[in-house]
């Protein structure tokens, strides 16, 4: 068989793969493989390009693949939803691997960059403390929520809202009494667990010498610059910056017709985590800002004056977003121009 592309539809245990040859005449149609079956088939095709979903497992599998000489490439199953032909075959596995089989060949298809075993490793560090962060967020709110049935309001800052509610446990009943304390208690433990996960951030960052560049930029620590490496490794599989910062979403969305172009509001695309990073450490650049002289100091401070906080906010953590690509795909380290006298 002359098979040249091949699209998969990932699962937990049964498998589709859809394969056309060149003239994209389909030749290979295996609409239910099981999962101990898989490898096997595909080790047994020749050479090939190979698309999937980006979902679950899915770059465990094209690491698999690729060591059988085949390309293998990831799309966003937002961009393959297109393609398939639900009218005339319905949804179904089978239509779902041939609609990848048709996505991965269209030349503007983006695609998602193919993370090796550390960057996920890294990565699960990084969604393991988002997760534990998460929870201590609907604990507190859990807490306030319980306390004001009993007619306590007190502030929304967890500071103030654990300093003061102490005053306030005796006049709590008794069962109430020890749901609180028992709240609180299970948030010093998620508040243990978190530094724990923000030291082995640290510690992985300060290892990394592509990390430790990253963290030469303003407003990118070691949580911000192990996620850029872990999301992103070398930047390759972007051509430059300011296509990396529209994955991110932290461009303004395009509504132009006519000519007369028309922007809106961020696109919010991309990896949500990352972008919510850039733009704390924008913050945290804006907030140190001061009374600094120098070039890019005075940009910001008037940027916020021109265009808002929030404006300045997300242009500067775009801005370091695409440095961060420079960085990262030319390997150099990051050099702030001096200003000459």
């Amino acid at each position: 068989m002359d098979i040249v592309t091949v699209g998969i539809d990932l699962a937990k245990n049964v498998f589709a793969l859809h394969g056309v040859d060149q003239s994209g005449k389909a030749v290979f149609i295996k609409p239910k493989v099981a999962r101990s079956q898989l490898l096997e088939m595909v080790a047994h095709l020749p050479p090939c390009l190979i698309g999937m979903e980006a979902c679950s497992g899915a770059h465990h599998w094209a690491r698999e693949f690729s060591r059988f000489g085949h390309t293998v490439k990831l799309m966003a199953p937002k961009f393959v939803a297109p393609y398939r032909m639900s009218g005339k075959r319905g949804k179904n596995d089978a239509a779902d691997a041939a609609a990848i089989c048709e996505a991965v060949t269209r030349p503007n298809m983006r695609f998602v960059p193919v993370k090796d075993i550390d960057q996920q490793a890294i990565l699960c560090l990084h969604r393991t403390r988002q997760g534990f962060v998460e929870e201590r967020t609907a604990l507190y709110n859990r807490l306030r929520g319980l306390i004001s049935e009993f007619g306590i309001v007190l502030p929304q800052k967890v500071e103030r809202l654990r300093r003061e509610i102490g005053a306030h446990l005796e006049a709590l009943p008794c069962w109430a009494n020890r749901c609180v304390g028992d709240l609180l208690a299970h948030a010093d433990r998620l508040n243990e667990r978190i530094e724990g996960y923000d030291k082995a951030i640290a510690q992985a960052a300060r290892q990394d010498a592509r990390s430790r560049q990253l963290m030469q930029l303003p407003g990118i620590g070691p949580t911000t610059a192990s996620a850029l490496v872990a999301s992103l490794g070398g930047g390759h599989d972007f051509k430059n910056g300011r296509q990396l910062a529209a994955w991110a979403g932290l461009v303004p969305g395009q509504y132009s017709s006519g000519g007369k172009a028309r922007l809106g509001r961020i696109t919010k695309a991309g990896d949500a985590y990352l972008r919510s990073l850039l733009v704390m450490g924008a913050r945290a650049v804006l907030a140190g800002l001061g009374d600094k002289q120098d070039r890019f100091s005075r940009w910001a401070r008037n940027l916020v004056e021109r265009r808002g906080y929030w404006k300045a906010a997300v242009a500067i953590a775009a801005k370091n977003l695409r440095l961060a690509w420079a960085v990262l795909h030319y390997g150099d380290d990051f050099r702030r121009i001096e200003e000459t006298a």
